[in-house]
């Protein structure tokens, strides 16, 4: 496979090595698809964890859960009111 970088991206890869940080170019490049990864990892968990929450979300107002928005709104206000008078004491 034969990919072209940027000169940018070329020099940062170049620093890494010079840094000691890595043996190789190679090695710099594997672990930037490493933390890609990690990354897609993180971000499939995060999606799959916000669609079950809407499903449970969906469930509840079916069932007629449901909070009036402007409730939540107001709830919301009163906790931010208290933690910010929480922090300044």
């Amino acid at each position: 496979m034969n990919v072209s970088l940027s000169s940018e991206i070329s020099q940062f890869i170049e620093t890494q090595v010079e840094s000691g940080k890595y043996a190789s170019a190679e090695e710099v490049i594997v672990a930037g698809i490493r933390l890609l990864e990690e990354r897609e990892h993180i971000y499939k968990g995060r999606f799959e964890e916000l669609r079950r929450e809407i499903t449970i979300g969906v469930e509840a107002s079916e069932r007629g859960e449901v909070v009036d928005g402007e409730t939540v709104f107001s709830q919301l206000q009163q906790k931010l009111q208290q933690r910010r008078a929480q922090a300044s004491s």
